[in-house]
């Protein structure tokens, strides 16, 4: 499956981004979805993921600040940042767990990457 990331760009402190990370190949649907994030020399980081039973979790640093979201009729995960500070600063990958098929194993498959700058 190919993952198409979009929505980051540049931002001043304090306000919002949406990422989006959509499919675009026909599956039956997206059981797991994580956002990660790497800063320049830092290493790859969880930042947020959800399962297909609504169960999320966050990264200390962006709880209460980030919401993650899956839109399975879309096929489409979300990860919506509000109250952004710069050291939210980073490259932010999506990362989905697939079902091709009801019943079929799960593949994890990466997304592109999406440049996040919070300005000052």
């Amino acid at each position: 499956v190919q993952l198409q990331a979009s929505g980051g760009g540049l931002v001043q402190a304090g306000g919002s981004l949406r990422l989006s990370c959509a499919a675009s190949v026909s599956m039956y649907r997206i059981v797991h979805m994580g956002w990660y994030r790497q800063a320049p020399g830092s290493q790859r980081e969880l930042v947020a993921r959800i399962l297909t039973n609504g169960r999320t979790d966050y990264a200390d640093s962006i709880r209460g600040r980030f919401t993650i979201s899956i839109d399975n009729a879309k096929k489409v995960g979300y990860l919506q940042m509000d109250s952004l500070k710069r050291e939210d600063t980073a490259i932010y990958f999506c990362n989905v767990v697939v079902e091709y098929s009801l019943g079929s194993p799960a593949y994890n498959h990466w997304g592109p990457g999406t440049q996040v700058t919070v300005s000052s």
